[in-house]
């Protein structure tokens, strides 16, 4: 008298899937827009501006990178 277990498979299932964004994706978008401001604020042509657009985009590296230099003096 055993028992037989059988799984259970149900097909057509859907899933969804939520994405829960942290602070860090606030705190990256505050970044974002302060290196914008920055960089295109002390902007004298617009080849500078285009320049500091994308330095924007990429600001974390470049405080990282500050951040090491820093470091390794010390």
């Amino acid at each position: 008298m055993a028992t037989e277990l059988t799984p259970t498979v149900q097909k057509d299932k859907e899933v969804e899937i939520r994405y829960r964004g942290g602070s860090g994706d606030a705190v990256y978008g505050l970044g974002l827009i302060g290196a914008w401001i920055f960089y295109i604020g002390r902007a004298k042509t617009f080849q500078e501006g285009a320049i500091g657009f994308l330095k924007g985009l990429v600001w974390p590296a470049f405080m990282v990178y500050e951040v090491l230099e820093y470091l390794r003096r010390e």
